[in-house]
């Protein structure tokens, strides 16, 4: 029997069509609109999200249900000596939690990591412990070495418009609509699963000047020994952008980090209700090395 299965969710960006590739197991991430539940990847697009959206629709994320992540648990250890799972960061979502309190049940054979991640570096938490899993890691030090390394991250995101977040009460109606005419584009980080304002800037194009400038900050500071090392890389991320547009930004991220791999990941759909679409995300993170 094969040692130790990961599971993570949607979140991080990569869907259950993904699962065969990476080796990865990803329970999809419900959304809520006008009351009824769809779930990401599964009976809902990115179009047909952002499409709603655009509409007026009432949206809001939600969160696996115990019983949906329970099942897939028992299935995965039929085949399977134990599970690490990875759910979105516990500052972000109550998922760690309930997933936590119910791998109690599971004799230790779950291992619930706390990785304060979303996104890209949620989905590069699941691609290591998948190659410390290959490495015959148990799955007990893999999630003790991804606590340990879990704020080897920084994500940058640039806000397209400022209507969803005046809808989520992060900026008031006056304030969104001085904004919109000023081309405002807020830019947003997490630092350790916590979502908070970073900066205010005029233009998209400004604003990734400005996230890349704090990105070759940290690395020249806090990351430094893993740029060094060659453990350090990029990733860049959308919520629903032009392709073209996307495209140019991507070697954009690449001229500014030549010297670093550039991996892209949409932006997960709970990241999206509550900034619309055109964002943009960059970031930097810890990426392990398979032996293999």
């Amino acid at each position: 029997m094969p040692g130790v299965a990961v599971m993570t969710d949607s979140n991080c960006g990569l869907l259950q069509e993904d699962e065969k590739r990476y080796g990865i197991s990803i329970i999809p991430m419900p959304v809520v609109i006008d009351g009824n539940t769809y779930y990401e990847g599964v009976d809902i697009t990115q179009e047909q999200f952002y499409e709603k959206l655009s509409q007026g629709a009432a949206v809001t994320s939600s969160q696996p249900s115990p019983g949906d992540v329970m099942d897939r648990w028992d299935r995965l250890l039929e085949g399977y000596d134990e599970i690490v799972y990875i759910p979105m960061s516990s500052g972000l979502s109550h998922s760690y939690a309930c997933a936590a309190a119910f791998a109690g049940e599971y004799g230790g054979r779950v291992h619930v990591v706390d990785n304060h991640r979303i996104s890209i570096t949620q989905a590069q938490a699941a691609l290591d412990a998948r190659i410390l899993a290959e490495q015959g890691k148990s799955g007990a030090e893999i999630k003790g070495i991804l606590e340990k390394e879990a704020l080897d991250a920084s994500i940058y995101i640039a806000v397209d418009t400022l209507e969803y977040l005046r809808k989520g009460g992060r900026v008031t109606p006056a304030g969104a609509a001085i904004g919109t005419v000023l081309n405002i584009k807020p830019v947003l980080t997490i630092q350790g699963g916590k979502l908070d304002a970073y900066a205010k800037t005029r233009g998209m194009k400004s604003a990734f000047k400005t996230m890349c400038r704090a990105l070759k900050s940290e690395i020249s500071g806090r990351f430094h020994d893993l740029y060094e090392d060659g453990c350090l890389c990029a990733g860049i991320a959308d919520t629903y952008m032009e392709r073209e547009d996307l495209e140019n930004w991507k070697e954009e991220l690449a001229r500014a980090f030549p010297e670093l791999e550039v991996m892209h990941i949409p932006l997960t759909l709970s990241i999206g209700c509550h900034i619309g679409p055109g964002g943009l995300g960059v970031g930097v993170y810890r990426k392990h090395r398979s032996d293999r």
